[in-house]
This record gives structure tokens, C-alpha cells and sequence, in this order.
């Protein structure tokens, strides 16, 4: 995707260059290179940042579980009703 981005940037760079004015070539650059450029590589990571975000939540849910889980296992056991061997002599 980057090498696109890379190949345009320099195609508006050239057109930018046999402007008439400096004015005119940086305004091709911009309207034509850098602006539409932008937009188009936020839209195409948009997915990527909606898996890291949902990555995140699952990351942060499974830590809280555990969490719990370690405070559920501090928590000493009930001693059994059941007498050992010893307590039956």
C-alpha cells in the first residue's frame, strides 16, 4: 500500500516541479498530493484500527477475568466435612 503512496507523491511532486510559479507548484503538490493522499490512507487503515481497538478491549476483558480470578483463588476452601485418618483413631 505504501509503495502506491510512495509512487504518487512522486508523480505530483514532477507535475509540482514544471509549474510556472513556486505558488502553483506548491498548491499542485497539496491539492493534488498531499490532501487526496491523506484521506486515502486513513480510509485503508481504517479495518487495521478497528482490529487494535477490539484487540484492546479482548486484552483488557481477559485481564480483569483474571484478575478476579486470582482474588477468587486467595480465598481459602471450606475444610472438608470428611475426617482424615487421623481424627477417625
Amino acid at each position: 500500500m505504501y509503495i502506491v503512496a510512495i509512487a504518487w507523491i512522486y508523480v505530483v511532486f514532477m507535475m509540482a516541479i514544471t509549474e510556472a510559479n513556486a505558488v502553483a507548484g506548491v498548491m499542485t503538490f497539496l491539492l493534488y498530493g498531499v490532501f487526496p493522499l491523506t484521506i486515502v490512507l486513513y480510509l485503508m487503515g481504517t479495518p487495521k484500527r478497528k482490529r487494535n481497538r477490539q484487540r484492546a478491549a479482548n486484552s483488557a476483558r481477559l485481564a480483569a477475568q483474571q484478575k478476579s480470578a486470582s482474588a477468587a483463588a486467595v480465598v481459602p476452601a471450606p475444610a472438608s466435612p470428611e475426617k482424615t485418618d487421623e481424627q477417625q483413631r
